[in-house]
């Protein structure tokens, strides 16, 4: 495997490039308050991936505010920034990936014009409701496993995946009816909620793969701000899904390399902001138990992940752990602070929050890096791409983010 070396910014100090390795799996985490520079920092990682990694992994980004499509844009804003450390102004090829009809979801199709337009490929994806375990589906309609209604589900779910074939949701319906154990009352209720299901537009009425949406040759934006962050949990199901599967096929596909066999899915590289919606400290979601599984498990099978957030406190340490590469923005709120401290290394002179107190401009960050076992204050470069993230005022006027 070549050597992959992401050029992330410069030492505040030396003004020297600074680079983070990326040959290997790793976990890496980025904070930072409101208008730190998290977002823009994450697009810097995935532009610096795309540009060494295109065709020889798959690269894709859970994207919770509808912000990153604009990387198919160049960086017009900061052309004279970029141009002055040596780079050019590009867009990249972004696949817009949007779960269920795009135009039900944008209900625009002025939207979608303008968005291919902009040169963003746009994709629906659809969900096998196999792909849920009964759990999952008891979970996404908020069902006790030992309530009534949980149990019928419960029921109707493993008796198809017993089965071993693929199913859609209007066969969970037929086997619920079929149940001779349930009460009237309880098959009526989940026929309700089954069919509100159906009306989502993400299940898929034949089986679906991810090598039809994924793609090597794009930038994958999984585009989850379509859906409602509250309503039956339908961002978490999606992200669950989506990581689920990938985490399956690449285990496979990863023995098929070993022995020198063609792969059909390269190493993946997961990006996913506001993490702290997915990956919850002291709550459950639908997707937390697949992504730490992800991170802790993700070396050998060749998958990466990213994970960005405003707030570190509100982040399940049990994946914070795992993170080997740290960029900090400022960040001020104490329970935060307390929560990145906690990561401090035995290399370091001294705690992560005397380090992040000295951080005080935009664009300037915290790297810490245990494979170099090193921590070092940089200056992130300018993005090649438009910048999705900044606020409306701030691209009227022109104004440098950084």
């Amino acid at each position: 495997m070549a050597e992959v070396n992401l050029r992330i910014g410069t030492d505040y100090e030396s003004n020297e490039p600074v680079y983070v390795k990326a040959t290997g799996s790793r976990a890496i985490f980025i904070c930072g308050k409101r208008g730190a520079g998290k977002s823009y920092t994450m697009g810097v990682i995935i532009e610096e991936l795309f540009n060494q990694e295109q065709g020889k992994a798959t690269i894709i980004i859970a994207d919770p505010m509808g912000i990153y499509h604009t990387m198919s844009l160049p960086n017009v804003p900061q052309s004279d920034e970029v141009r002055d450390a040596g780079f050019l102004t590009k867009g990249f090829p972004v696949r817009l990936i949007v779960p269920g009809d795009p135009l039900v979801r944008f209900g625009d199709a002025a939207i979608l014009a303008k968005l291919r337009e902009n040169g963003v490929d746009v994709v629906s994806l659809q969900i096998n409701a196999a792909d849920l375990s009964p759990e999952a589906w008891c979970e996404l309609f908020n069902l006790g496993i030992n309530e009534a209604m949980g149990i019928t589900l419960w029921r109707a779910v493993d008796s198809l995946q017993e089965a071993n074939r693929p199913f859609t949701v209007d066969d969970i319906l037929d086997e619920i009816e079929k149940d001779t154990r349930a009460k009237e009352a309880s098959k009526e209720a989940l026929e309700n909620r089954l069919n509100v299901a159906c009306k989502w537009g993400i299940f898929a009425q034949e089986p679906t793969t991810l090598n039809e949406v994924f793609s090597l040759n794009h930038i994958n934006v999984l585009d989850l701000s379509v859906l409602d962050a509250g309503t039956q949990g339908l961002r978490n199901m999606v992200l669950d899904v989506v990581a689920r599967r990938l985490f399956t096929e690449r285990t496979r596909e990863r023995r098929r390399e070993e022995f020198g066999l063609a792969t059909k899915l390269p190493r993946v590289w997961l990006a996913i902001d506001e993490a702290h919606q997915f990956v919850p400290k002291g709550r459950s979601s639908l997707c937390k138990e697949m992504l730490i599984r992800w991170v802790k498990e993700g070396r050998q099978p060749g998958l990466s992940l990213i994970v960005a957030t405003q707030q570190p406190a509100a982040i399940d340490p049990e994946l914070l752990s795992q993170c080997d590469v740290i960029f900090a923005h400022k960040i001020t709120a104490w329970e935060d602070i307390y929560a990145l401290d906690r990561l401090s290394a035995t290399y370091m002179d001294g705690d992560l929050k005397n380090y992040i107190r000295n951080l005080n401009r935009r664009g300037e960050a915290l790297l810490v890096d245990d494979e170099t076992e090193s921590v070092t204050t940089i200056r992130v470069r300018p993005r090649f791409s438009s910048h999705g993230g900044a606020e409306i005022q701030e691209k009227t006027t022109r104004k440098s983010l950084f």
